[in-house]
This record gives structure tokens, C-alpha cells and sequence, in this order.
């Protein structure tokens, strides 16, 4: 039987359409193998973030033809859907496939065999209103599984190529996403996690919304868990916090993107809040759910971010009562107008910008898990063992370890917090949860 090795780079919206796309080759008889072993086919699904993501993508081209010459290779995502001349210009590409075509690719492509030059499909996304249905799992087995519910972007923030690479926003119909979590928990899933490019968006051009999804999928009978991936602040409304913390079933955790706490900044980047607005979501938030895990994106040396600028971001972080941070250093992308403004960073400092964010973030995660010391909690157990433990993630995000021989993987177990030690908790399994 003829081989198919898949490798993702980006997001876990990529993730899942990533393994959607190895479903349609298994459906015709592949056998998926590790990537970086010979493959007859092996596909690349790309991410075009930064410049380091497209970098990335051509290491990886280059890995693969050494490990497997002959392999047909195929990219695809948002670097192919940007750049396809560029990818194509790769010696050793066959297929250069763009965003729409991703949901189709084992159709495009027939019969699958070595091409005298690239072919090359990418189409416009400007008008694209398709929705392929696409989840994937997190290495550690049928413990959680990554929903697509939500697509595309209609934001125009002045750093992102997103809504250049997947077009505008679109959302998979309630019937169809409650039907695909019935199949995920007959599947043994026990935790979904609702990605999309913009979530908080979801369903807005169909006359429903976010709320009105959860609503449904807490009553899909055996799923224990709904984690919502992220959501921008100025969507993260009171009535889905309410609902979210009168519901057991809905994670207490959220992420919401910030990029920087000076308002200048901001309006440069054309966000759709202030730092005050911000402010008083997380306020809203801490208020009305306690102990909840609340992670922070921030992008470090946009264009014309002064030192004061940046001072101004770390003080009002520091102020924030929020779990973790995800920092990011600004990349240009090119068609951005942030690629195009004047007063770029030096890259040394936003090195070094990043590394102070980072050593904020590590203090203030370090502090939120040093708070669930002493509590009892429901952790959701993955099914990989490490070194004798296993680790799972209790509802608010906190990474936890117990002794491997005191549950079995993929269980919903009541643990008592016991310590620290590294970028986790530790504990003793005290009773399953039962649903």
C-alpha cells in the first residue's frame, strides 16, 4: 500500500485541518508513516506567520527530499496560498496548493506521481465561502480533540497576512459542529477545544453566535470538556463569561489576544480596543470567574514602539491578573501596511524585548500555579507516560503530574495539588470524576 507522511507548521486550526487532510488519503488506501521516514507522498502543510514559519517550511522540503527522494511532495496552507511562486521555485516540489484547495487535495491531485515541473493551484480567497470540516488530536492519544468551528478573518489588523491567506470569515453551521463533536466523543475524546482563526466571531453572518454553540454542545451527551481556543477582547461579552462559569462542562480559561498595553501602539496596529477596554474585560472576567486560567498574546517591536512604549506594555502587564503569556517578536509580512511604516525596531532590541516580556510571563505563570497549591481538582489525564508520571490539565490550564500507576490515561480524575516542580504542578490522584 502506497505511504503518506503529513507534517504541520502553525496554529492548531492547522493541526486539525492537517489531519482532515490524512483522512482523505487513508479513505483511499495510504498508510500513514512517521515525517522523515520514505514516503510515497508526503504533505506540507504550511504557516506564513513570520518569516521564520516560511523559513521553516523550506527547511522541511529539503529534509524530506533527503530522507526520500522520490517522494511526491505537496504544500499547502498559508505560505503556499502567500508565496506560490516562491514555494514552487523549491527544486523538488510537485504541488503547490492553495487554502481552498486544502479540504479537496486527495481529489486534485489523481493519480500521485513525480511532476516534470510544479503545478501549481491556488485560488482567490477574497470571496471564499467553503468550510471543510477538519479535527485533530494533541500528541498523547483520544484525550483532547481540536475542533474546527470557524474560519477566515475580517479584521484588518496592520501585521496580520490571515485574512490575505484564508479569506474572510466563515463558520461551520451548529447542526454540522454538534454532529462532528457526537462523532469525536463516540470516538473516545473526552475534551474539545473550539479553533478558528477568529472564534469569537463564530456564526455572526448566519444571525447566531458563540453563546448560542456552546449552548448546544453542552448538551452532547459524554462530552465532558469544551475549551474555547481564543477570543479576541472586544468579543469576549459578559454573557458568554456568565455562561462559561454557570456551566460545568465549560473550561475556565480563556486567551485573549492583547499585542501591546500602549494605546499608540494599538492604533497603529488597528485593534478594536483600548488597553482601559482590555483592562476591564480581564476585571469582568476575574470577577465573575475567580480562579480562572487567563493567557495573554503580546507582539514585541512593532514598528514605532518606543522604549516608553514598551515600558508601558510590561507595567501593564505586570498589573494584569492573568496566567501566562505568549510573546511574540513582530516579523514583517509583506503586503502589510506594517511592513511598509516608518521607525522599524532594531532586531537586537526586540530580541531583548521578547526576553523581558518572556521573564514576566514565566513570573506570573509560576504565581498562578503556586495559587492551586493545596486544592483538590479535576485534571484531565493524557495517555502518554513520562518517566513514571502522567500529565494532564486541570479546567483552568495548569499542567499537572501524578504518578502514572495511580490512573490510567485519557481519565477524568480528581487530584490534590501538592507542589511545584518545573513548568508544572504535582499531585496524588485522590478519585475518578464521573460525568
Amino acid at each position: 500500500m502506497p505511504t503518506i507522511a503529513l507534517t504541520t507548521l502553525g496554529c492548531k486550526l492547522n493541526f486539525a485541518e492537517t489531519s482532515a487532510i490524512g483522512k482523505q488519503f487513508v479513505e483511499r488506501g495510504y498508510t500513514p508513516v512517521e515525517f522523515g521516514l520514505p514516503a510515497d507522498l508526503t504533505v506540507i502543510n504550511s504557516c506564513s506567520v513570520t518569516a521564520r514559519a516560511d523559513r521553516e517550511c523550506r527547511q522541511l522540503i529539503r529534509r524530506t527530499l533527503r530522507a526520500s527522494p522520490s517522494s511526491v511532495v505537496v504544500v499547502t496552507g498559508c505560505y503556499a496560498q502567500l508565496k506560490p511562486e516562491e514555494v514552487a521555485s523549491i527544486e523538488g516540489v510537485d504541488f503547490v496548493l492553495g487554502t481552498r484547495e486544502k479540504a479537496s487535495i486527495a481529489s486534485l491531485l489523481g493519480p500521485v506521481r513525480k511532476q516534470p515541473s510544479p503545478q501549481v493551484r491556488v485560488s482567490d480567497v477574497g470571496s471564499g465561502d467553503d468550510f471543510g470540516p477538519a479535527w485533530s488530536s494533541e500528541a498523547g492519544g483520544r484525550t483532547r480533540a481540536f475542533l474546527k468551528v470557524q474560519d477566515g478573518c475580517d479584521y484588518s489588523c496592520t501585521f496580520c497576512t490571515i485574512p490575505l491567506a484564508r479569506g474572510p470569515s466563515r463558520s461551520q453551521t451548529i447542526a454540522e459542529t454538534v454532529r462532528q463533536a457526537e462523532v469525536l466523543v463516540a470516538e473516545g475524546y473526552r475534551e474539545i477545544v473550539l479553533t478558528g482563526v477568529n472564534v469569537g466571531d463564530y456564526g455572526r453572518k448566519a444571525g447566531t453566535d458563540l453563546a448560542t454553540l456552546l449552548g448546544a454542545l453542552v448538551r452532547v451527551g459524554g462530552l465532558e470538556r469544551i475549551r474555547i481556543s481564543s477570543i479576541e477582547p472586544n468579543l469576549l461579552t459578559d454573557g458568554i463569561i456568565a455562561f462559561v462559569a454557570s456551566h460545568p462542562a465549560l473550561c475556565r480559561h480563556f486567551h485573549v489576544p492583547l499585542q501591546s498595553g500602549s494605546d499608540h501602539i494599538l492604533r497603529l496596529m488597528q485593534r478594536r480596543y483600548t488597553a482601559a477596554r482590555y483592562a476591564a474585560r480581564i476585571g469582568a472576567l476575574r470577577e465573575m470567574i475567580p480562579d480562572c486560567g487567563i493567557g495573554v498574546d503580546v507582539i514585541v517591536g512593532f514598528p514605532g514602539e518606543t522604549d516608553a512604549h514598551f515600558r508601558a506594555t510590561c507595567d501593564f502587564v505586570a498589573d494584569l491578573p492573568v496566567s501566562y503569556l505568549h510573546v511574540f517578536t513582530y516579523s514583517e509580512r509583506e503586503d502589510t501596511p506594517a511592513a511598509r511604516a516608518a521607525s522599524p525596531v532594531d532586531p537586537g532590541v526586540r530580541a531583548e524585548r521578547s526576553r523581558i516580556l518572556r521573564g514576566i510571563g514565566l513570573a506570573k505563570k509560576q504565581e498562578f500555579y503556586g495559587r492551586m497549591v493545596g486544592r483538590t481538582v479535576p485534571v484531565l489525564l493524557e495517555e502518554d507516560d513520562e518517566e513514571g508520571c502522567r500529565c494532564g490539565f486541570t479546567g483552568n490550564y495548569v499542567r499537572v503530574a501524578v504518578p502514572a500507576d495511580e490512573a490510567p490515561g485519557n481519565s477524568l480524575v480528581e487530584v490534590s495539588i501538592t507542589g511545584l516542580l518545573g513548568d508544572r504542578c504535582t499531585g496524588r490522584v485522590r478519585a475518578e470524576v464521573r460525568g
